[in-house]
């Protein structure tokens, strides 16, 4: 484990920053984070040229605000990546079948972690998804819900590991609500919101 990680939301006075960590092709094949955010084509197209379509969508998204996720420092250099906002801004959830909702609560959901390849293994991944729980609580969450996978190996490829595995998940004190396939749960961990509440 690093000696100490800070953590800043992405804003675009970080955006350099984001670029540098998700690298020329965004992170997997273009995505720029865009993939739980589209669906169908518009995401597919996105994905061209290194992601440029994806790219400039994510930074529209950034500098209309409010931040999309949270940037991970490790002595100033960016080395992390995790994406959290309401369940409703995310259109690939709103069409998935396999992970529809579990009831009607206004849940964050946590929907990508990346971690730069030199600082994988060193339990940064816990520790994002710790912040990012901490993180959305201040914004008014009571709940925070992901979409793990559950690994049939002890390898899995990077273009299914950005959902998290659920083994870490479960050391950032979420608990199971439903087993969406063997290969998938919905987790949850519920947080005291800490927004501020003004008469």
């Amino acid at each position: 484990m690093p000696s100490e990680i800070s953590v800043r939301p992405l804003t675009l006075e970080c955006w350099d920053d984001f670029e540098r960590l998700f690298g020329p092709k965004g992170a997997c094949a273009g995505c720029w984070c865009m993939y739980p955010r589209l669906v169908g084509k518009a995401f597919h197209a996105g994905t061209r040229e290194n992601g440029a379509g994806n790219r400039a969508a994510m930074r529209e998204i950034v500098e209309a605000g409010p931040p999309p996720g949270l940037l991970g420092y490790v002595d100033e250099q960016p080395v992390a990546w995790v994406a959290t906002r309401p369940r409703a801004e995310y259109a690939r959830l709103a069409n998935s079948r396999l992970l529809k909702p579990l009831d009607d609560r206004p849940v964050w959901s946590i929907v990508c972690l990346f971690v730069d390849r030199a600082w994988r293994r060193r339990g940064l991944t816990v520790e994002m998804i710790d912040v990012a729980c901490s993180w959305a609580a201040e914004q008014g969450a009571t709940t925070v819900e992901a979409y793990p996978v559950i690994p049939r190996t002890e390898s899995i490829p990077p273009v299914f590991a950005w959902w998290g595995l659920l083994s870490a998940y479960e050391r950032a004190g979420f608990t199971v609500a439903r087993l969406a396939s063997q290969s998938r749960a919905i987790v949850r961990r519920e947080v005291a919101s800490q927004a501020t509440v003004t008469a």
